[in-house]
């Protein structure tokens, strides 16, 4: 089973309003982060996770990175939003509830307590309720900020939204290389469908990454 943002989040993303681009960035610098590299097939990309601001959800993701869980995986949805310039919408990947890579869902760790927001590069985790997010994440294209948490709103998905852990600070342009590539219509099911990549692309690699540390 293909583990993806809930139903929530497509609603969340529908009521978003467009938002003017913005080049990814590491917030409040000041913060503690940890630098990673996403080694893929059609080139790298480089995260910095919010090891203070978001420590539950970063630990998690770092796991899965040290076990060489994401060794292999893929980026395997592009969703596609209607609205705004293109590209617009999100990319995901991870190991997709493969029993084998999968570790124990993580507690859920709201952007209104971490201070973390939806913002063009921002990495997200892939869930069904809260609470149950385990190892596929989300990367923003564009401010999708719908998909932060919202305490005043009625419905429990969208008081809670969904968790930010970290930022692109390099190859936002494979991010949207990727995004761009062709979806195959019959693959998933009900909202799902046609937002699975025909030709999924690689993670060959995760590892943390040392600036101080000549490449």
């Amino acid at each position: 089973m293909i583990r993806r943002f809930a139903l929530a989040a497509a609603a969340l993303l529908v009521t978003s309003p467009a938002f003017a681009q913005s080049e990814p960035e590491v917030q409040s610098r000041e913060y503690a982060t940890q630098l990673v590299l996403i080694e893929t097939t059609m080139g790298d990309i480089t995260v910095s996770i919010e090891t203070e601001r978001a420590p539950a959800t970063a630990a998690n993701f770092l796991r899965y990175v040290d076990e060489d869980r994401f060794d292999g995986t893929h980026f395997y949805r592009a969703m596609h939003l209607d609205w705004g310039e293109p590209p617009n919408g999100l990319l995901q990947g991870g190991t997709q509830m493969n029993p084998d890579r999968v570790l124990d869902p993580i507690a859920h760790e709201p952007t209104s307590q971490t201070g973390l927001s939806h913002t063009n590069g921002a990495l997200s985790m892939a869930r069904h309720d809260p609470g149950t997010a385990t190892g596929d994440f989300s990367i923003m294209i564009k401010d999708q900020t719908g998909l932060d948490a919202d305490p005043t709103s009625s419905d429990p998905n969208l008081q809670l939204g969904f968790a930010v852990f970290g930022y692109v600070v390099d190859g936002m342009d494979v991010v949207q290389a990727i995004h761009a590539l062709p979806p195959d219509p019959e693959k998933g099911e009900g909202w799902m469908k046609g937002q699975l990549l025909a030709e999924p692309v690689e993670i060959v690699d995760m590892r943390r990454v040392d600036p101080t540390q000549p490449d």
